[in-house]
């Protein structure tokens, strides 16, 4: 499908939305409208794609054929599909395709896409299992979920902004990936925090230990990725420790739906809880590195 098929409006363009809009700009897509809570974010971005700021949600889907939504949580899901709200996207559904971008709990997804499919529309999760490097350069790793003949028309689109894409099932199904995804990985985060801490609290050298983890059974993904920052105390923000608290959240009520006891994920889970109660949970989750190393301390002085 040529990408002039496509009008694409985005909702939600901090880090990751903005850089997805920029990557979409650059491949010759139609760049409608943007809108974000923090209308400077939204503002910048317009002036800077040639597109326009939407005062609300409604005004991106009038603008649009297809929206992408980036937002925090499951409560603003809903409100920007609120049928009780006048700016909703609920009012301009119909013939419109809302691919939505952020870690959510799989019942959202559900329960937007029926909603969105009575007044007309069609939805489509594409969970994204990068940052914002590859949101940038267009290789973000998506995991879809939906109706299948609605992710085939969007195909085309999420291939521009992914260097891989798994189709994954119905509504929801991506989501508890995602979900699994992220629980996997902010318990290895914690885990290197805490093999990193105990060995500088035994004097080793911590690029040596880095080395030899890599080597080893202890080599893992955050530890290219999140290792060089715990030893040097860099927590600018890629993956906030706020959203590595809430999706382990989502991940255990997932294994307590099915009756199962995660102790590993519930204790990573409280570390990066712990980090959001000291006012950390702006910083990236390779903060948790300051509740384990030594002379750091929760106040990460």
């Amino acid at each position: 499908m040529d990408e002039n098929a496509y009008r694409i409006g985005l909702i939600g363009v901090g880090r990751m939305g903005a850089n997805m809009a920029r990557r979409l700009n650059d491949e010759g897509y139609t760049v409608t409208a943007v809108y974000d809570l923090d209308s400077e974010k939204s503002k910048t971005l317009s002036a800077e794609l040639g597109c326009s700021v939407a005062k609300n949600p409604a005004e991106v889907g009038q603008r649009s054929n297809t929206v992408l939504t980036v937002v925090t949580d499951d409560d603003a899901m809903r409100k920007i599909f609120s049928e009780d709200d006048p700016d909703s996207l609920l009012l301009v559904a119909k013939d419109r395709l809302f691919i939505n971008c952020a870690t959510l709990s799989p019942s959202i997804h559900v329960e937007i896409e029926n909603l969105v499919r009575q007044y007309g529309g069609q939805t489509l999760e594409a969970c994204m299992a990068s940052s914002i490097p590859q949101a940038r350069e267009g290789t973000l790793y998506l995991m879809c979920g939906g109706k299948r003949d609605v992710f085939e028309w969007a195909e085309p689109l999420l291939k521009s902004l992914a260097g891989a894409i798994r189709y994954i099932g119905t509504a929801g199904e991506a989501a508890k990936v995602k979900a699994l995804v992220n629980m996997v990985m902010n318990m290895n985060t914690a885990a290197l925090a805490e093999g990193l801490g105990l060995g500088a609290s035994m004097g080793f050298d911590l690029g040596m230990l880095r080395e030899v983890f890599s080597q080893t059974g202890a080599a893992s993904r955050v530890l290219e990725t999140d290792g060089p920052d715990m030893q040097n105390r860099d927590h600018a923000c890629y993956f906030s420790a706020e959203h590595a608290a809430k999706d382990s959240g989502i991940a255990l009520q997932l294994a307590q739906a099915h009756d199962l006891n995660l102790p590993l994920a519930e204790a990573a889970f409280l570390q990066y809880c712990r980090l959001v109660d000291i006012g950390k949970g702006e910083w990236d989750k390779s903060a948790v590195s300051e509740l384990t190393f030594p002379g750091r301390g929760e106040t990460g002085q």
